[in-house]
């Protein structure tokens, strides 16, 4: 896996992908391995090459992955964030000029992964501060004080916007789970590093490269104590409102007062990766009543997650048992959070056949996923097996995210657990 994060994932990213005349990092490479440089680029992908980057570094610690990490924080605190209004825009042209200004907070959500990651594997604390800005962002847009949870957009003013929906994929509800497991997954990443922090009780700032300076920084407990009970909470939303009692699948829609809609979805990638993702939410917390409320229904939602499971090993994307369309695409990340909600499940549980699971799917990957020859990982083959070029190779969507996590969560597992 160090083998495949660091010379087909990442060197593709270095390679390929880092815009020498705008800044940052271009929009788009296609299914073909064509480079578009005019296209837009997206928030959610620079986010997480910020937080690919940062993840890296700090698990491997290669001076190339740090330069590209700063390369990533400095474009998108110098482009994206809105200085004006707060938050950040949700794409900007090939220039780095604001060209959809939305306020998606699945977006500032990753804004937050990777500003915290990059300030824990640095000390950073331009980055932590800022991470820390757009969770009062969050916590002051999006909180429904109603209902509880989340919204998922507002235009750039913060008012009302009509089309919430994340993707023209998406069903228009003013909440969902995939934005609720893009928050709860910032805000474990954020709390373990606040922690880590304050343990610490200073940090180093970098300016830039080559150049550590020592300063001393105080994380008020009030930070932690904000970031803690808001991880608290969005805990209990995925336990008592999200996760469905009866299939024990995640539900994918909902209106302001939590009442389910779409009809009836499934989502097998989703599944699994919440439940690797809860799981951790609950052991950063580090609070035994909550390990005691989430633990079987991690085990549960894997469970339930395994109707996506097919004999080689792989896992199809969703269905929606009204229509009894079944999307089993074969796609990129789906694999990816395959292989680490059954290695979390071996890990913590002792069992073996899960482990068997996450083996088998990554044989599956590097069968028939990696591109060996162009680098990175193609984006899905359909169930026939016939690889899917019409969507990208890297892009808006397409991101060294999924599965440099995979390598890199799999990598500290295992290294964590020799003695």
């Amino acid at each position: 896996m160090q083998d495949v994060v660091e010379n087909n994932i990442l060197r593709f990213w270095l390679e390929r992908m880092v815009d020498h005349e705008h800044g940052g990092f271009y929009g788009r490479i296609d299914g073909h391995g064509v480079l578009h440089p005019e296209a837009e680029k997206g928030a959610v992908l620079n986010a997480r090459i910020l937080w690919s980057f940062s993840a890296a570094y700090r698990v491997l610690g290669n001076p190339e992955y740090l330069e590209a990490a700063t390369r990533a924080k400095d474009y998108i605190i110098d482009h994206f964030i809105d200085k004006e209004y707060g938050g950040v825009y949700w794409s900007l042209d090939c220039e780095g000029n604001p060209l959809d200004t939305k306020k998606q907070f699945y977006a500032i959500g990753f804004a937050i992964y990777g500003m915290s990651e990059y300030a824990r594997a640095t000390g950073d604390r331009e980055a932590l501060e800022c991470a820390l800005q757009l969770f009062d962002c969050i916590e002051e847009r999006a909180f429904d004080p109603k209902y509880n949870g989340y919204i998922e957009a507002c235009t750039r003013e913060w008012g009302r916007i009509e089309d919430m929906r994340l993707s023209a994929l998406d069903a228009n509800y003013p909440k969902s789970q995939n934005t609720h497991l893009h928050i709860i997954e910032p805000y474990a990443n954020l709390y373990r590093t606040l922690k880590e922090f304050h343990t610490a009780e200073s940090c180093d700032y970098v300016p830039a490269i080559g150049s550590v300076l020592p300063i001393g920084v105080t994380v008020p407990h009030d930070d932690i104590l904000r970031v803690e009970a808001a991880l608290r909470n969005i805990i209990d939303i995925f336990t008592d409102k999200i996760l469905n009692p009866e299939t024990h699948h995640l539900d994918l829609f909902f209106d302001m007062d939590w009442r389910r809609g779409a009809g009836r979805l499934e989502s097998y990638g989703h599944d699994i990766e919440c439940s690797w993702l809860i799981h951790e939410a609950a052991l950063v917390l580090g609070d035994r009543d909550v390990l005691d409320k989430v633990e079987p229904i991690v085990r549960e939602v894997a469970k339930a997650s395994e109707k996506g499971l097919r004999p080689d090993g792989s896992m199809i994307h969703e269905a929606n048992l009204d229509t009894g369309h079944v999307d089993d695409d074969l796609h990129w990340w789906v694999q990816a959070e395959n292989v680490v909600g059954w290695y979390n499940i071996y890990q913590h549980f002792g069992d073996e056949e899960a482990l068997q699971r996450a083996l088998h799917c990554w044989d599956y990957i590097k069968r028939y996923l990696i591109d060996y020859e162009n680098g990175e990982w193609y984006w899905s083959r359909h169930a026939d097996g016939t690889l899917n070029l019409d969507d990208d190779h890297a892009g808006f969507w397409k991101c060294p995210y999924h599965n440099s996590r995979m390598c890199l969560e799999i990598i500290e597992r295992i290294t964590s657990r020799m003695p």
